[in-house]
């Protein structure tokens, strides 16, 4: 059964052995497999392919595959490595190996940098600021007046674009970051660190939790 079960996975599109993706992140190999699970319900929850596309991406984060948001869309772009729609095994136990508490600090800083370099050029300009921070606004259902978000903005730009050439480049946001590290509090999801017990209350909550709401 072991047997054609391990058959059965390799011919699954973007499939690698856990043992690989365990070595290549802080996830071990038993972690690994728990998140194959996950992987297989989200993958299949819309279109039955293996395969995360982004409209099973915001069912998974928001229970509704037609809200829109730019938080969402640029975390799906990043998981997509290979930028071909969709997000294969591989890629999502990778990514998602970013936001284990274990991870390097580093990794951290530099995927929340990519977030919100949102032209991907390399820099962090004062529009593309503002379009994550009212995105991250939207997600938080908070209403702040245009004054408030364009107060915001300013100072965090202002603070962070040292060399005041109007953009943040991946040093200056580093520095930034290490003064406020609140920013990327929301780049570690403690869950990950027991996914094997809190598997499926990542993501996709339980239904005895929903029923307890």
């Amino acid at each position: 059964m072991g047997c054609v079960s391990s058959k059965r996975r390799k011919q699954e599109p973007g499939y690698e052995e856990p043992t690989v993706l365990a070595a290549e992140t802080p996830f071990t190999i038993s972690e690994v497999e728990a998140l194959h699970e996950l992987f297989k319900k989200l993958s299949n929850s819309i279109i039955a392919d293996g395969l995360i596309h982004k409209e099973e991406f915001q069912l998974a984060l928001f229970r509704n595959r037609n809200r829109r948001n730019l938080f969402a869309d640029r975390i799906f772009d990043l998981f997509d490595v290979k930028r071909n729609g969709v997000i294969e095994f591989g890629e999502f136990v990778r990514s998602l190996g970013v936001f284990h508490p274990n991870a390097p600090v580093a990794d951290k800083i530099a995927f929340a940098f990519k977030l919100y370099d949102l032209r991907q050029t390399g820099f962090i300009e004062r529009d593309e600021l503002k379009e994550m921070v009212l995105a991250l606004l939207h997600e938080s259902d908070l209403v702040l007046s245009e004054d408030a978000v364009e107060t915001i903005v300013d100072k965090t730009f202002n603070e962070a674009d040292t060399q005041g050439d109007g953009k943040i480049d991946s040093e200056e946001w580093k520095e930034f970051v290490s003064k406020h590290p609140s920013l990327i509090k929301n780049m570690t999801l403690p869950y990950l660190k027991d996914i094997t017990l809190a598997f499926p209350s990542f993501v996709v909550r339980s239904e005895v939790e929903e029923s307890e709401i």
